[in-house]
Parts: structure tokens; sequence; C-alpha cells
């Protein structure tokens, strides 16, 4: 696991490249928690003034969880463990006091958006592409902690536009409802991101640390409703287990709705 998500500290920047290449840098539980626990450590690091995250190659930031470890699910608790689980990391990056940065290049879908999502900036390459395609996909939907996090940063109406349309955001569209800060060419993605992290950690330190706890506290307003119910009824249902079988099959899903 140690390979697929690479961790260096230099010049106050904490550099994270997820890197699963081969397979869109999907992302494994293993690597979901050596994310927290870079995150939980990072915030009490002096060396570490800033987070910059990355997906390694050109084709994605990260497509999601790796769809084969959903294989195993048959139960409510399986669902409800995994969105547990995953709102665990994404509070880790939450709660970092330390200023996060996604540096995104090709997709950034499902479980790879959500973390981008909840870093405090998100640069992209031209070819950065973002978005929730799950209704077209696996028939899943996503927790309401998640749901909430969306709302809060591009506002209901585009969470439905994206669900329901199952598309994903091109970088100028994405740059223009708040998805990036800003759009560069590929081959400056990373230059860049690094000039917006060295300009990040020059700055005052409890400046940063207090902007980022007050977005907290406001985005928390919005999560804290129940919806354990709509992750059961969609995990356990038929649908997502041919969601499932079909992605990994790569034929079109066959829906029933049940």
């Amino acid at each position: 696991m140690t390979e697929e998500l690479l961790y260096e500290v230099r010049d106050g920047i904490g550099r994270v490249t997820l890197n699963r290449p081969q397979a869109r840098n999907a992302l494994t539980f293993a690597m979901y928690e050596r994310l927290a626990e870079i995150a939980n450590g990072a915030a009490d690091d002096p060396a570490v003034k800033v987070l910059l995250l990355t997906g390694a190659g050109e084709k994605a930031f990260a497509a999601g969880t790796d769809i084969s470890q959903f294989r195993a699910f048959s139960s409510p608790e399986d669902a409800l463990a995994y969105e547990s689980r995953i709102d665990r990391i994404l509070v880790a990056l939450e709660n970092c006091p330390k200023p996060t940065i996604a540096a995104i290049a090709g997709a950034c879908t499902g479980g790879g958006a959500a973390i981008a999502a909840v870093c405090d900036l998100r640069i992209g390459a031209a070819n950065a592409r973002f978005g929730f395609p799950i209704a077209k996909t696996l028939g899943n939907c996503l927790s309401m902690a998640n749901y909430g996090r969306l709302a809060a940063l591009i506002g209901p109406a585009r969470v439905l536009d994206l669900v329901f349309t199952a598309r994903l955001v091109e970088a100028e569209e994405a740059k223009a409802i708040g998805l990036l800060s800003a759009v560069v060419p590929l081959e400056e993605l990373m230059p860049r991101a690094e000039e917006l992290a060295r300009t990040v950690a020059g700055h005052a330190p409890l400046t940063l640390r207090a902007t980022k706890e007050a977005m907290r506290r406001l985005r928390a307003a919005m999560r804290n409703v129940k919806g354990d119910d709509l992750v059961t009824m969609c995990f356990t249902s038929d649908d997502f287990r041919e969601g499932v079988d079909a992605f990994l099959a790569k034929r079109p899903a066959r829906w029933t709705g049940r």
C-alpha cells in the first residue's frame, strides 16, 4: 500500500500523491486510511505548513473508490460502515488546521471528487473533469454529509444537476461554478500548484487556521441531517449489485428500481 499513496514533506509543503495511475488512482480502503493518518499527523507537525494533494499521471486525480471492494457488501451495516469510513477520512482533512490544496488533472470523480471538494483550494489542469456519475454507474447515493458539503460548495441546484445527469463538468465550467479556483495548461499544473502552496504557506498561520475553522463550522450546520435510510436503500438494492457487476464487466447496467 505504501507505494499506492506517496507522502513527502519539503520546504513546508506536505505532498500527497495518489499513486495508482493504472487504475486511474482509484482509492483502496488502505489508501483512504493512510490519507487520514497524514492529515491527522500534519496537524501537529511544525514542518508542514500546507498539504498539497494530487494524483499520479495525467488521466485522473482519483476515479473514486476501487469498485472491486464493493463486491463484499451484503448488509445495511456494510453500507453504513463504508460511508462512516469515508466521512471519517473527509473529516480528518476538514479538521486539519493546515491549509489543503488539490491539484487536479483528468478525472476527479466519486470519492476522489469528495476528497477534492473538502480541500480548501482546488486548481485544475485544462483536462480536469469533475463529477459524481453514480446514477449512471453504480446506482448508489452519497451520504447526507457529502450532499451537505457539496450543497455548501456549489449550491443545491448544481448538486441535483451533477447527480441527475451523471455528467462530468469540464474545467472551465468547474471554475465558473466554484469547483476550481484556477485552470491552467496541464504542463503548468504542478508548478502553479506548488507556487500557490508556497504563497499560502508564507501567510499568517493563525489567520488561515481561524478562517478554515470558521468555514468548517458553517458547513457543519448543513450536514447535521439524518440520512442513513437513504444510504441503506441504495447500497442494499438489486440495482447496486447490478451496478457493481456491470461496472466491473464493462457493460451498461440494467436498472429496475429495486
